[in-house]
C-alpha cells in the first residue's frame, strides 16, 4: 500500500501474535487527517487488538504505524483520545472529579482542568450532576461522562469504541453532532461500532477486518459503488397496479411490494445489456411514475456478504 502525506494514521504490514496466535496478519491501513474512518468487524476478528496498538496501550510484533509521518509512541499519548468499549470510570468519584483527574492525566494544569470540565459541562447539561457519584448515574449519564474525559483534552486522534451505547435517541444525536464538529475543526477520528447505520451517516471511510486480516476498505460511496447489482427501484402513483401491468417484457422484476407510503414499488435488475434509460421508458409508456432510482448496496449488506463469503 502507497501511503500519501495528507494519512495522518499510517498502518503498515502490522502483525500481532498472541501466544501461537496471529490476531493481526498484515494489516495496513491508512487514515486521512480530519476525516472519520470506520472499523468494522464481527466479534474476535481483532479490532480491539489494532485499536490498542494505534492507542499505544501495546505496540506490534512486526510492522510500523506512524501518526503524523512519525513512529506511533508512548509520547503520542496527550495527542490521542481513546473511548473504549468497555468503560473505565472510578465508582465512588463525583463526576466533576473524575473529569477533573482525567484531565490532569493529560498534562492540564488544575486551572486548565477546571476550564475545560466546565465548558464540557456545560454543553452536555450536566451541571447538576457534578457532585453526583458516579455509581449514582444511569448508563446512558456515564457514557457522557466517558465521552467528555475522551475529548477534554482536545486530541488530534479520537478513538471511539461503540460510543453510543446506553444512549437515548436524543443524547446519541447530541453525540453525533458533536463528532462532526470534531471532525469539522480538524480531528482525526476512528469509529468502531456495530451499528452499520452510524458507519454510513458520519464515515468518510472504512475497513473490514476478519479473523486478524483486513478483508476491505476504501471511501464508503467508493465501495457501495463497487457491489452495485444493476438494481433499480420504481415507484408508481397507483399501489393496486400488479407487476404484469407495467408491461416491461424482458426485465427481470425481483421483487414487488407496497412501501411505507402504500405505493406501488417494484425492484428490477438489469443484465449487462439494458440501460436504465430503457427500463424508465419501457415503464414510463403505461404507468405513472414517481420515483426512479438505483437500490445501492447498504454497509450492512456488503459487511454480511463479505464475513460470510470468508468463512
Amino acid at each position: 500500500m502507497t501511503f500519501v502525506n495528507m494519512s495522518f494514521i499510517q498502518v503498515e504490514n502490522v502483525y500481532k501474535y498472541f501466544e501461537d496466535k496471529c490476531v493481526s496478519n498484515n494489516i495496513s491501513l491508512e487514515i486521512p487527517e480530519g476525516e472519520i474512518f470506520g472499523l468494522l468487524g464481527p466479534n474476535g476478528a481483532g479490532k480491539t487488538t489494532l485499536i490498542r496498538m494505534l492507542a499505544t496501550i501495546t505496540t506490534p510484533d512486526k510492522g510500523k504505524i506512524s501518526l503524523n509521518n512519525e513512529p506511533l509512541n508512548s509520547n503520542h499519548s496527550s495527542m490521542i483520545g481513546y473511548m473504549p468499549e468497555e468503560r473505565g470510570l472510578y465508582k465512588k468519584m463525583t463526576v466533576v472529579d473524575q473529569l477533573l483527574f482525567f484531565a490532569e492525566l493529560k498534562g492540564y494544569t488544575r486551572t486548565q482542568a477546571k476550564q475545560e470540565v466546565k465548558y464540557w459541562m456545560n454543553k452536555l447539561d450536566i451541571v447538576s450532576w457534578a457532585d453526583k457519584k458516579m455509581e449514582e448515574l444511569s448508563k446512558g449519564m456515564a457514557q457522557k461522562i466517558q465521552f467528555i474525559s475522551t475529548i477534554l483534552h482536545k486530541p488530534k486522534f479520537l478513538i471511539l469504541d461503540e460510543p453510543f451505547s446506553g444512549f437515548d435517541p436524543v443524547n446519541a444525536d447530541m453525540v453525533k453532532d458533536l463528532i462532526i464538529s470534531l471532525k469539522n475543526e480538524g480531528t482525526t477520528i476512528l469509529f468502531s461500532t456495530h451499528r452499520m447505520d452510524n458507519i454510513e451517516e458520519l464515515c468518510d471511510q472504512l475497513a473490514i477486518v476478519h479473523n486478524g486480516e483486513k478483508i476491505l476498505d476504501g471511501k464508503i460511496n467508493d465501495i457501495r459503488q463497487q457491489f452495485f447489482n444493476h438494481e433499480y427501484i420504481i415507484e408508481f402513483t397507483d399501489n393496486e397496479m400488479n407487476a404484469e401491468d407495467t408491461k416491461i417484457n424482458g426485465f427481470n422484476i425481483i421483487q414487488t411490494k407496497l412501501n411505507s407510503f402504500n405505493r406501488k414499488e417494484i425492484t428490477v435488475k438489469l443484465n449487462e445489456n439494458q440501460t436504465p434509460q430503457e427500463l424508465y421508458r419501457s415503464v414510463g409508456n403505461s404507468a405513472s411514475i414517481i420515483g426512479f432510482r438505483e437500490k445501492m448496496p447498504t454497509i450492512h449488506q456488503i459487511f454480511v456478504n463479505q464475513v460470510t463469503s470468508k468463512n
